[in-house]
């Protein structure tokens, strides 16, 4: 009767313990795969902080907070709001598609950055204003037409000239010179000339001063030259 019992299972209320499951040939196979536990390697990764965005077949890569800095821009509303109302493809990477020149997209990522207009020599001002007005970045667009305006205005005036002067004094008189000197003119150059003559037994030293003023640009484009002396 014990052997009959051995032949049919183990005692009842006992479970037996699990082994490896047999495979073909009789060698155990390798254990079940167990879930990872949370923060454990091979984990998956909650949602990241960088975006990457393919402008014009160039990557970019940033992180949600730079361009969440203009929050009515487009790169705002594309890829850092909830439910964003802008619909975009992605790429087989995943990045963002932006049909744009990404020549002029660096000066427009690199301002969201720190909040500075750098632009580069070889680039046209025209270019990232055309960038900035599409992204909606209010603060660029400010900054890039002030900086159009007076690159104009400094041409429109043309290279700074100056009128020079020599005026002729002697030592007793150059401190007077130099304090009732008309306003625009500048003093450049003091040379000494010696001795010509003498009151008394005191020889008096002269000197040459050269002084210069700003030409002044009328508003026709003429250069005038100024009218005032320099007094001595």
């Amino acid at each position: 009767m014990a052997e009959l019992a051995a032949a049919e299972g183990p005692p009842r209320g006992r479970t037996p313990s699990p082994g490896p499951a047999p495979v073909a040939g009789g060698v155990p196979g390798p254990p079940s795969p167990r879930s990872a536990a949370p923060g454990a390697s091979g984990a998956a990764p909650a949602a990241s902080k960088w975006v990457r965005l393919n402008v014009g077949g160039t990557y970019f890569v940033s992180t949600r907070q730079t361009l969440c800095r203009e929050p009515k821009s487009f790169l705002c509303r594309l890829c850092c709001q909830d439910g964003p109302e802008l619909g975009s493809d992605k790429d087989e990477t995943g990045a963002y598609l932006i049909d744009r020149d990404p020549t002029y997209f660096g000066p427009i990522l690199n301002y969201l950055r720190h909040g500075k207009l750098i632009i580069n020599k070889e680039l046209a001002e025209e270019g990232v204003l055309e960038e900035a007005e599409f992204y909606n970045i209010a603060s660029l667009v400010r900054l890039v037409k002030e900086r159009i305006r007076d690159n104009e205005n400094r041409t429109s005036q043309g290279p700074v000239k100056h009128v020079y002067r020599v005026l002729q004094c002697q030592e007793e008189e150059l401190t007077q010179m130099v304090s009732t000197m008309s306003d625009g003119w500048k003093f450049e150059q003091l040379i000494s000339i010696g001795s010509s003559y003498n009151y008394g037994n005191e020889d008096q030293a002269e000197f040459l001063c050269v002084v210069s003023r700003e030409l002044n640009n009328s508003t026709n484009g003429i250069v005038k030259e100024p009218s005032e002396k320099a007094k001595v």
